[in-house]
């Protein structure tokens, strides 16, 4: 938990973002008007925290999902929100979907690329043996010969 209530507040610069990109660029926004939006924005957060951890809790869950919220912002009535957020929330889900596939498919590149660099050291291990056992061979051949020649 936060240990003062100023910590509970969304920082004011991505409020005063937020509330610019909202209005038409002639419209002009106090510095008392973006601080009281910034605390409005922020009680109603932490309001519609509240109420999505009631949802959560009356399904004996203690996460609180998106589909949580929607609850929520259904019982808080600003049933206004309830599609654009369902549909957000979609595209957030297909987002992380997507971002899994990728990390699945680095991950099975990477064992690939490992599996062929060690099929690769297996070749060049295996080369070397041979090279070894013919030179051991060669060795073997000449101490015969050397031992045939001495009788």
């Amino acid at each position: 938990m936060a240990e003062r209530p100023e910590d509970l507040n969304l920082p004011t610069a991505v409020v005063n973002r937020i509330v610019r990109e909202a209005l038409p660029t002639q419209v002009k926004v106090s510095k008392e008007a973006n601080a009281a939006i910034a605390k409005a924005a922020s009680v109603f957060v932490l309001y519609a925290t509240s109420c999505s951890n009631n949802v959560s809790a009356k399904a004996n869950r203690k996460t609180i999902t998106g589909g949580d919220v929607i609850a929520a912002i259904q019982e808080m009535e600003f049933d206004k929100f309830v599609h654009p957020l369902e549909i957000a929330l979609s595209q957030w889900k297909g987002q992380q979907n997507r971002k899994k596939e990728d990390a699945k498919r680095k991950k099975e590149k990477a064992a690939a690329s490992l599996g062929s660099a060690s099929e690769d050291k297996r070749t060049t291990d295996d080369k070397e043996n041979e090279e070894d056992d013919d030179e051991d061979n060669d060795d073997d051949d000449e101490e015969a010969q050397d031992n045939a020649n001495m009788e």
